[in-house]
Order: C-alpha cells, then structure tokens, then sequence
C-alpha cells in the first residue's frame, strides 16, 4: 500500500553549484530541511567548487521555458525563488511563467555577481530583472552590492538602505529584504525589511567564521519554504534569518574549500 501525502512544493530557478554550497543544490538542501518538497529549474550549468567559478554555461531560454511549463503541468507549486538567471531571455521566460501563473510570485535573489567575483547575469539580464521580474517579486532579496546597482544609488549606511528599499517599492516589488552584510563589520549584523508600509529591522549577532558560501542562496531559499508552508511574508523572512544564522554558526570546511553552510544545523 503507498502513501498519499500532501506536502508543500517550493521550486527554484536557479543556476547549479556542483560543490553543492549554493544554487539549486544549496536550494533544495534548504527545502528538505525545512520539510517542503522541492521543484527545480535550472537556468545555468556553473563549473564552481566552495571557493570560486571557473566556467558559465546558460541553458538555452526555450529549456527553461519547457521545464517550468512540465513542473506546471504536474502541480504548480506553492512558493517560488529565483537565483542566476544568466541572461534577458530567461529573465523574461520567468516573468511570462509568473504572469501567466505558472509560477507563483517568486522570491527573487538578484545575483549578479558570485562571492568570488563571477558574472552569473549579463548586463542586458540586469535590465530585464529590473523592468520585468522585479514589479513581479513577492520579495527582493538583494545584498548591497545588488541593491546599488538595481536602485542606482550609494549604499554606505542604514539611511541610504532606506531609501533604495522605498525606490524598489515605487518600482513595483510587494516587498524587499536589503542584506546588510556588507555595511560595517564590527556592528551586528542588520537587515531591513519593507513591504510599503513598515520598516523591519533584523538584528543578529556577527557569526565569528567569515566567508561562508551560499548565504543568499538558503536566505531565499528558506523565505519560499516558510511561505510555502503558509507563513505570512514577515515571518518567513524571520524564520529565514534564523535559519540561516543557525547555518552559518554550525558552518564547516569540506575538501580544500572554503567553509559551507550547515543546512540541517538545529
């Protein structure tokens, strides 16, 4: 006799990581751990270890196109993110999903440029997010860096996080999540969260280990879990920040890289 369960479903659309600390690895790592079932798309093939990139290959738009509408086909599912998305054509490939209600709102994780240094996003891709995918998100994630570029301003305080979380909002997004981890090293970690109405401030403690790999990719990834188990937006930003602290903390070095995230950490 087989079992029929119903379990939340999160997708994500994102590029691969075969030393499996971000992307779609790191992804559907962070859904197991917080028990939602996990769909993926895969936008870009990336020959990367836990310390740096040595090649990007994009799959062709019409794949990623045809991946999304086979998931869909099956179930759509209950939350969605979105990573590396390589270049403008697959950008819009999401988009028209979103719009066509394949893919639900998505937590969209501008990455554009890898820890190591790596384009993952052409510059025409950065344009498409900005015009199509963004006025689409359910939630920005971007860390300082991606945020200056999308919002065309200097970050180097809280006040300038501020005003690029309102200019997102103006530019259409439900909400944004601006990762301060850039901002000053001997303060506590902070993040703001807006969603047009409030601004959240979401302190955590500096984890004393540094150059962890995938940190954005499991902050993403955990806010489409929590919100395809049904969280409202503010707590599953929430449960994100706490599962990725607990992540960083139990972080450990395997093979000759640098350090990885603990997905299943408690």
């Amino acid at each position: 006799m087989t079992r029929s369960l119903s379990r939340p479903v999160a997708l994500t659309i994102a590029g691969t990581d075969p030393g499996g600390g971000a992307g779609i690895q790191a992804d559907i790592k962070t859904f197991a751990a917080l028990g939602v079932w996990g769909y993926s798309v895969a936008t870009e093939v990336i020959a990367q270890n836990n310390s740096a990139v040595f090649r990007v290959e994009p799959i062709a738009h019409l794949m990623v196109r045809a991946q999304i509408e086979a998931i869909a086909a099956e179930r759509v599912p209950d939350a969605a993110k979105t990573g590396a998305l390589s270049n403008a054509k697959i950008v819009r490939v999401v988009a028209d999903a979103v719009e066509a209600g394949a893919v639900p709102a998505p937590v969209v994780d501008p990455v554009m440029i890898s820890s190591s240094g790596a384009r993952l996003i052409d510059i025409a891709g950065e344009r498409a997010i900005r015009s199509r995918l963004l006025p689409l998100a359910r939630v920005l994630t971007p860390n300082i860096p991606e945020a200056e570029t999308l919002a065309g301003i200097e970050i180097k305080d809280f006040a300038a996080m501020r005003e690029a979380a309102s200019r997102f909002i103006k530019m259409g997004a439900h909400a944004v999540v601006i990762k301060g981890g850039h901002l000053d090293a001997s303060e506590p970690a902070i993040d703001l969260f807006h969603d047009g109405m409030k601004f959240v401030t979401l302190r955590s403690e500096r984890a004393r280990v540094r150059n962890v790999h995938g940190t954005g990719c499991a902050f993403s990834a955990a806010i489409a879990a929590y919100l395809a188990r049904g969280a409202s937006l503010e707590d599953a930003v929430r449960g994100a920040k706490r599962f990725v602290s607990a992540a960083i903390r139990a972080s450990f070095r395997i093979g000759r890289s640098g350090r990885v995230l603990d997905h299943f950490a408690k």
